[in-house]
């Protein structure tokens, strides 16, 4: 049987006061999103590169206490900024708080300043792929150590497109792998992450399927799931003070997508 669409908001903390970013959660939940993602970057990725801008993971712990029924999560966290035992321990209590609603999404990390003024090492796109493949597993053993743990089993959303590297770990260790590009882009991806799953005895069903979407263009939603993608992700920031009015119509899309499936 097939997945049902689902709709996520990406509430990218920049250029904007918390409690705008706080009412905008709130917002998508009571519009009927499924999901509600940040992102993790210490600093704006685009208007003003000193702009206002907040932590992922304290942030995502707010999320977590003011809505009810969304699932939460990071899109995606830098592995690269937290020791995995320690993010494991993170979003099993983020789990906690949010009684059992989050998502731990994830990827290798890429924004340089970052790392530069934080103070990491920036390494090479290998380097940093090598210590995503190494995480990923000591993640899952710091779950099956912790007490209490987790509330579910924790979904593991893999961001990236690398087909050697990348759609390998997310064969060997994801619920959800996350994509940006086209429907073509997306439907190739999808494709290569199917044989990936093949070669490391996974079904590739038990993988969802998400990408990033134009809020402004809802009449390439099919496009997208005949692609193989049901889980569509909208961005919104403080510039335009997180208007969401765009949803209203995915939504729309989604609910009449899922009652005819």
């Amino acid at each position: 049987m097939s997945r049902p669409v689902r709709i996520a908001v990406d509430l990218q903390q920049q250029h904007a006061d918390y409690p705008q970013i706080r009412a905008a959660a709130v917002r998508a939940e009571e519009m009927g999103a499924d999901v509600v993602f940040n992102w993790d970057h210490f600093f704006p990725l685009s208007g003003d590169a000193d702009g206002k801008h907040f932590e992922c993971w304290t942030m995502l712990a707010s999320f977590a206490e003011v809505t009810e029924r969304v699932e939460i999560g990071p899109l995606v966290t830098a592995n690269s900024y937290r020791n995995p035992e320690l993010l494991a321990d993170m979003a099993r209590t983020v789990d906690h708080i949010s009684g059992g609603r989050l998502i731990l999404g994830i990827g290798a990390g890429w924004f340089e300043r970052d790392y530069e003024e934080y103070g990491y090492e920036f390494g090479t796109v290998g380097t940093r792929l090598s210590a995503l493949r190494d995480a990923l597993p000591r993640i899952e053993n710091r779950w099956a150590q912790l007490n209490p743990p987790p509330v579910r089993e924790i979904p593991i959303l893999v961001g990236g497109g690398g087909e050697r590297r990348t759609l390998r770990y997310t064969a060997r260790h994801a619920d959800i792998w996350h994509g940006w590009g086209r429907p073509d882009v997306i439907r190739h991806k999808c494709q290569v992450l199917d044989e990936w799953c093949v070669r490391e005895g996974r079904d590739p069903s038990e993988i969802e399927r998400s990408c990033g979407a134009n809020p402004a263009k809802p009449e390439t939603g099919d496009s997208y799931v005949e692609a193989g993608a049901t889980l569509l992700t909208f961005s919104f920031d403080g510039r335009a003070n997180y208007d969401l009015a765009p949803l209203a119509d995915w939504i729309a899309w989604r609910d009449e997508r899922n009652r005819v499936r």
